[in-house]
């Protein structure tokens, strides 16, 4: 069964961000885990406040939250009534990326699926601080749905590499899962002035085939100095409807998970962006 979650603040963007999870699998049997994480709700108030003022505080706001949750289970099984598909709804008072962790490891979730942006919903920006910080540090496949995107078939999706990290089968399998229901082609792009690839290379190119299988694998080599250049470029070119990137030392997305270079980027085109993490679960 697929494990899937998905942190809410209750916004448009969060819930566009729940449908299109419930669109990329439904052809799977799923778990949905549905959480609110209000700990900085609570602290943004007044930090300086009393105890016993904050603890009515907090109080206040979870009955809220499952308030607002238990409309939201209404939302969204009229929206997506997948019999497939089962839901429960959490709300936990702590930090988004320490609850999301914790039930990453708990549940032992496949993905988590996340509007790019949430209330505040600031247009200059392509990921919103809390979308930023989950992309850093979740110990699992984070998708980041942009604002108002609609579902299409996935059928072409680009996942840039430079084959010099060894890549985890299970995520590499969530990838393959997800495009063999929609029979998608991935263009995997090697950005590089020099072509020729070394052993290591040659051995990771070879275990991404093997994991690889149910799509059709177009392998193709841009000599672009700039890699977000040459990534944007292809993206606005084959028509790309999902960006796949590996989130590891010496990988391409190391130096891009900052807010200026994932602007530069150009993820404001508007297509889900799926980081995978090069761990170990």
């Amino acid at each position: 069964m697929r494990k899937v979650l998905v942190p809410t603040d209750f916004s448009d963007n969060a819930f566009n961000a729940l449908k299109y999870a419930c669109q990329i699998f439904k052809y799977e049997k799923s778990e949905f885990f549905i959480v609110h994480a209000y700990a900085d709700e609570v602290y943004r108030q007044n930090p300086f406040e009393e105890r016993r003022v904050m603890n009515e505080l907090k109080e206040t706001i979870c009955e809220n939250s499952e308030k607002q949750l238990k409309q939201l289970k209404r939302d969204i099984t009229n929206h997506s009534p997948n019999p497939k598909h089962t839901y429960k709804f959490i709300s936990v008072f702590g930090i988004l990326e320490d609850a999301i962790n914790d039930l990453v490891n708990q549940e032992n979730i496949d993905v988590v699926v996340m509007g790019t942006r949430g209330k505040t919903n600031d247009r200059k920006i392509t990921f919103g601080s809390n979308t930023l910080q989950v992309l850093k540090h979740v110990h699992c496949p984070v998708l980041a749905v942009p604002v108002n995107y609609t579902h299409q078939q996935l059928k072409n999706i680009l996942f840039p590499t430079n084959y010099m990290v060894p890549y985890k089968r299970r995520e590499l399998k969530l990838l393959g899962n997800i495009t063999g229901s929609f029979r998608s082609n991935v263009h995997v792009l090697y950005i590089d002035p020099i072509e020729n690839l070394s052993l290591r290379q040659e051995d990771n190119q070879e275990f991404l085939k093997s994991c690889l299988q149910n799509p059709k694998l177009v392998f193709v080599t841009s000599q672009e100095q700039d890699k977000a250049t040459a990534i944007n470029k292809y993206i606005v070119h084959k028509t790309i409807d999902m960006l796949v990137m590996v989130n590891s030392r010496h990988s391409y997305i190391e130096d891009m998970l900052c807010q200026s270079t994932i602007d530069q980027l150009g993820l404001h085109l508007g297509i889900p962006f799926l980081v995978m993490q090069n761990l170990t679960r």
